[in-house]
């Protein structure tokens, strides 16, 4: 019997024994996949107003950000990075989709008026995670409608 010692799975006697691998997760690649996985996340733990997420200091919550309710451009950031408080170009460029598709933009297109009309959005009185999640939905869904 030959058996490679150095194998990761072989014990030096010969036994097998099962090995934990954790892959990465994916992150999406395009900004309608950044919208769908928004959505998704949304649709899990909630839409939070008033801030990114509740408690992002930690001083009384210690469950993980990402598994906290988050507001629209917190669940955009997640999706893109897996962290609701890092940003990257590709979360900023869907984060501009959604802006430009809630009332007809803002009136300025500069990165803090679009963050801006975002959070106006998120933050109305009475809005719902299902009407955010079906905002993003919609959004990500376009391109398909259309063809």
């Amino acid at each position: 019997m030959n058996v490679s010692i150095t194998h990761p799975a072989n014990f030096p006697t010969g036994d097998r024994r099962t090995t934990l691998v954790l892959l990465p997760v994916r992150r999406p690649s395009t900004v309608p996949g950044v919208l769908l996985r928004a959505a998704q996340i949304l649709q899990a733990n909630g839409l939070w107003q008033g801030d990114y997420l509740p408690d992002p200091l930690d001083r009384e919550v210690c469950v993980p950000h990402f598994l906290r309710p988050m507001s629209v451009i917190a669940a955009l950031n997640c999706a893109a990075t897996g962290d609701p408080r890092r940003t990257s170009q590709l979360g900023d460029v869907a984060m501009g989709v959604v802006a430009l598709s809630i009332d007809g933009g803002p009136y300025w297109t500069d990165f803090r008026s679009l963050q801006a009309h975002v959070e106006a959005w998120n933050d109305e009185a009475g809005r719902t995670s299902d009407e955010a999640v079906a905002l993003l939905e919609l959004l990500a869904t376009t391109s398909e409608r259309a063809a």
